[in-house]
């Protein structure tokens, strides 16, 4: 990967770039929530290399995204397959962000976004910022505090 900045930054921002700022990294996690567990399903469907891919699941795992999990296909050998852990689940948040904006402000032709759905009722949702007592706020009503201690 890059340059790293110090888990120690002040920034939270700065703090998860450090690890999410690869687009192999938000691409593996993103086959992730979409089921796709195993190494070869990474391969096939990002067409990522084998070493890039490899040093980026040892990130994925050491950083508490991802945790390998042994499977075995019956009659062969055992292998690893790599599932999201509550940190690499609550990545879905930044997921469907950038999705939102890929679509509203990249839109090609033929592309295609993901439908997020409620899995109990099946009913679509949306990501939006929404004060305590359940108020929707829109981007260009957000105002940012910094210095906050996180």
């Amino acid at each position: 990967m890059t340059q790293a900045i110090s888990r120690q930054a002040r920034c939270a921002v700065a703090r998860g770039v450090d690890l999410l700022g690869e687009k192999w990294v938000l691409m593996i996690t993103r086959e992730a929530f979409w089921g796709r567990t195993r190494f070869s399903d990474f391969r096939k469907n990002l067409g990522v290399a084998p070493d890039v891919l490899a040093n980026r699941l040892a990130a994925l795992v050491h950083e508490g995204v991802l945790e390998r999990r042994t499977y075995q296909v019956t009659g062969a050998r055992a292998r690893e397959e790599y599932v999201l852990t509550p940190a690499g689940l609550d990545l879905v948040f930044v997921l469907a962000g950038l999705a939102r904006w890929g679509q509203e402000h990249r839109p090609v032709d033929a592309g295609t976004a993901p439908v997020y759905t409620d899995a109990e009722t099946g009913e679509a949702v949306e990501l939006c910022f929404v004060t305590k007592d359940g108020r929707r706020v829109e981007p260009g009503q957000l105002a940012v505090r910094t210095g906050e201690p996180a």
